[in-house]
């Protein structure tokens, strides 16, 4: 974008104005009515740039657009969840505080929607009842909203500002696991890419590889060898269609059972000749647009939960 600086005017200035104003920056009362970017705008923008450790200068370029944007969220203006790049801004802050007051941590107030904070939320959505996808969605939010008696001007205990070591395990196994994950559909080619997503949101250093089919990735010597093969599906097997030799295969209805079904399965071959698994998710056999974002991110964040969690348990 170009510069926004002294001098100009217009719907612009109007929006820079408004966002200042909003965070408590005086303005004079003429230059908001004319939308003009005058010598009292400069001199909030100079001291909003201070304050967010930019070069304290009295224009608005894009690195100023982007914090003014980030800070004038408001909690519930947008749906939150584990992505790269992490969801950040002044809701982000709001939801982080209030889960920390009410017992459950996010760590540091940092305004990162990152993997501490997406356990959080999980586990608020589970105590109040809802399906505990980690995804802040209008639900969550009236949830929080609803318990605003116990959170509204309280501070949370210094120990909810340390992050717990709930995800240490799932940390683990992406950093130590080496996964390929692969589809054999459009709806299980989104939950496949949404898992290579939350795996790299949950740690850079995750060893997870979107493949486009397992016999070309078995063909590439030039990379290690697998630990494990993830196939993941909707629909039952077709006539001819091949798999590679030792996959498991397993079908589930219900996200709850994913951990200690993928658990079975794999306990129950021999982890020298485990090649791949394949995970058929019928739940998502459907293409009458009831299949939506969030049903996506719900299957993903569940299946790589419980891909973790049943490679723990069998020490992968």
């Amino acid at each position: 974008m170009k510069p926004i600086g002294l001098g100009q005017s217009g719907p612009a200035v109007e929006d820079v104005q408004q966002r200042l104003s909003t965070l408590g920056f005086d303005i004079a009362s003429n230059e908001l009515e004319l939308h003009e970017f005058g010598e009292s705008t400069q001199a909030a923008v100079r001291d909003f740039r201070i304050r967010q450790g930019l070069e304290p200068l009295g224009e608005v370029d894009d690195a100023t657009w982007i914090e003014l944007v980030d800070e004038t969220y408001e909690l519930g203006d947008r749906t939150l969840y584990l992505r790269l790049p992490y969801y950040h801004g002044a809701d982000v802050k709001h939801l982080q505080m209030t889960l920390n007051v009410l017992g459950f941590s996010c760590g540091p107030v940092d305004g990162l929607y990152g993997p501490h904070t997406e356990a959080a939320v999980a586990a608020f959505q589970a105590n109040v009842g809802l399906m505990a996808d980690g995804m802040a969605f209008s639900d969550t939010f009236d949830a929080i909203e609803r318990l605003h008696h116990v959170w509204k001007g309280k501070t949370a205990s210094p120990e909810f500002s340390i992050p717990h070591a709930g995800l240490a395990r799932a940390v683990d196994i992406l950093e130590q696991t080496r996964l390929l994950v692969t589809a054999t559909d459009p709806i299980a080619r989104s939950v496949a890419s949404r898992i290579w997503n939350v795996a790299y949101a949950t740690t850079d250093d995750a060893q997870v590889e979107l493949i486009n089919s397992w016999d070309r990735a078995q063909e590439d010597k030039s990379k290690p060898e697998a630990d494990l093969m993830v196939i993941v599906a909707t629909a039952p097997l077709e006539k001819g269609e091949k798999l590679p030799k030792g996959t498991v295969k397993l079908v589930c209805n219900e996200y709850d059972e994913l951990t200690s079904r993928i658990t079975t399965a794999l306990v129950g071959t021999d982890s020298k000749r485990r090649k791949a698994i394949r995970i058929e998710l019928p739940q998502l056999n459907n293409y009458d647009g009831s299949i939506t974002n969030r049903t996506v991110q719900t299957a993903a964040v569940s299946l790589l939960d419980a891909l973790c969690s049943a490679l723990s348990a069998v020490g992968a």
